[in-house]
């Protein structure tokens, strides 16, 4: 069930990070899921590495890492889909 889990959380995490930037983001849901799972993963390093991973209560710190990890990582991949699919088959007239 923890996979199960970690794809909820990507989600949610995912979507929140994409509310958060300006702007929109052209990125698919499945990235937006990935971006969030791995977002998860790099805010839970850094709450491990500055030792506020584990604390009485709910882990605040630890759930705003995880979000700004996620924002992080939507926003970068979003400028590499962007980058590498952004103007595949479509004319000049299209993109305008």
């Amino acid at each position: 069930m923890s996979w199960l889990w970690a794809i909820i959380v990507g989600l949610v995490l995912g979507l929140i990070a994409r509310a958060v930037i300006p702007g929109k983001q052209h990125i698919p849901l499945w990235l937006t899921t990935l971006c969030g799972i791995l977002g998860s993963i790099l805010g839970n390093a850094v709450a491990s590495w500055i030792g506020v991973a584990d604390t009485k209560g709910i882990d605040w710190t630890r759930h705003v890492l995880q979000l700004i990890g996620a924002i992080l990582v939507v926003f970068v991949a979003d400028m590499i889909w962007n980058a590498v699919r952004g103007g595949k088959g479509k004319s000049a007239r299209q993109r305008v």
